[in-house]
């Protein structure tokens, strides 16, 4: 962590430490979904709609190996955000090795057990007959490329925790712009269709991994990848797990909600689950711009919860103002342009149609979801490990009895809005913790949430 990292968690004003902090994320994971956007659009362009619905259907495994990079990402990143803040630099260098070789571990895992139930793994995705085949590809090559996977999430994190948002931003597009030229090339100069996009997502990742690992082992003060510095002890264990399993069970839990979703949404044909899935991509550009703002300010209340808890009152205020601000923002704009966006996907007027009626009900919870992530985000940098753990299984929790509740009653549309029944229940859950634990955060912080 240079002087200038340091003068953004220290001394900035809170407008312009936020800004350093989450405008490269915001950057960076906006790129990711402009990423996944056109992983949809290419294959789109070959009009078959069953390639659509295995890149919606394998949403579930990506968000499972995506967990177990946060699962060692999200709990080492605040823990070495923490540990900057107390000023225990040997400490952040045993914490980043730790992080670099557990997760190729935890990849090389999922391969030897993912590979030999690939079959029942694509069957359990609600793969259909005439989608199987391009699940299967899909779902193999993610397997088979999952310790990098792991380990791009990891190390993205790591990086950002460290203060160095503009290198973890340049990481993240690095590997989107190789993605998309290699779906480009994949698509439409070799034709491997979807085993062309699920490798250009590993290779792309592949690229990131040596740029970060680059900037750890030769750049950074601090952090490190060299195998002497590794250690597993109580301490780094604890403190690691106790924010990353709920952020792993949360991941987890969003995925086997995308899996059950789908399995509902196949009741009423693939074009729903093709609907769904272009209008999910769609919501996921400004859901991960919310996502990049939270998640980009998470170092520094980290840091300032150990080092400045009034600078960390002023951060958390200044970043709800901003989510109202882009939530009211995104949400005019897809409300006066949703059939155009739907359309740039695919000619059907049904599925522009569906996909248009499910971006409306689903951007209505736009708010609520950056919300419930600041909250997410806020638990994770204090610590306070019981409460992310709850807000990591609470949307989980509710999904599932209202999703077959409002099947029953009322069929697709029960099931479209389902998803923002959950994120309300999600957004009251978590604002009643943050004012149970208004005191133990900080003081001050009641003023906030009252």
């Amino acid at each position: 962590m240079d002087a200038q990292n340091l003068h953004y968690f220290e001394k900035a004003p809170v407008a312009k430490a936020v800004a350093h902090f989450a405008i490269p994320m915001m950057l960076g994971t906006s790129m990711s979904v402009i990423y996944s956007i056109l992983n949809a659009y290419f294959l789109g362009t070959l009009n078959d709609t069953a390639m659509l619905t295995a890149l919606a259907l394998t949403l579930p495994l990506f968000a499972i190996i995506m967990a177990l990079g946060n699962l060692i990402g999200m709990g080492s990143g605040t823990f070495i955000s923490r540990l900057l803040g107390e000023k225990r630099y040997d400490d952040v260098k045993h914490v980043s090795s730790f992080a670099f070789y557990s997760s190729l571990v935890l990849g090389l895992i999922v391969i030897a057990v993912g590979l030999p139930l690939i079959d029942p793994i694509v069957h359990g995705l609600g793969a259909t007959p005439e989608s199987f085949g391009f699940t299967k590809d899909y779902v193999t090559i993610m397997l088979i490329g999952s310790p990098i996977v792991v380990l791009f999430f990891t190390l993205e994190n790591i990086v950002r925790s460290e203060g160095a948002a503009i290198t973890s931003m340049t990481g993240m597009i690095l590997s989107v712009v190789v993605n998309i030229i290699l779906d480009a090339l994949a698509v439409f100069v070799f034709h491997w269709d979807v085993i062309g996009v699920a490798s250009a997502t590993v290779v792309s990742n592949l690229v990131a991994c040596v740029f970060f690992a680059f900037h750890m082992g030769k750049k950074s003060q601090f952090l490190t990848i060299s195998m002497n510095w590794f250690k597993a002890t109580k301490e780094i264990m604890g403190n690691v797990f106790k924010i990353g399993v709920p952020v792993f069970i949360m991941s987890i839990f969003l995925g086997a909600m995308s899996l059950i979703f789908n399995h509902y949404l196949v009741e009423y044909g693939d074009q729903s689950v093709a609907a769904y899935g272009i209008s999910s991509r769609l919501l996921q550009f400004p859901e991960f711009i919310l996502m990049g703002l939270c998640e980009g300010v998470v170092p520094l209340i980290a840091f300032t919860f150990t080092a400045n808890k009034s600078r960390m009152k002023e951060t958390i205020g200044f970043t709800i103002k901003t989510i109202v601000s882009l939530a009211v923002l995104f949400g005019i704009i897809v409300y006066l342009i949703s059939d155009h966006l739907i359309g740039l996907f695919t000619k059907d007027p049904q599925l522009i149609e569906m996909g248009s009626y499910i971006l409306h009900v689903t951007f209505l919870s736009l708010f609520i979801t950056g919300m419930t992530t600041l909250f997410t985000g806020i638990f994770q940098a204090t610590a306070q490990g019981t409460a992310a753990f709850i807000m990591s299984i609470i949307q989980g929790v509710t999904l599932i009895p209202v999703l077959y509740i409002a099947n029953q009653m009322n069929g697709f549309h029960g099931v479209v809005w389902s998803l923002v029944i959950a994120d309300t229940v999600a957004f009251l859950v978590g604002a009643i913790m943050l004012y149970i634990l208004r005191n133990k955060l900080q003081p001050d912080l009641e003023s906030l949430v009252q």
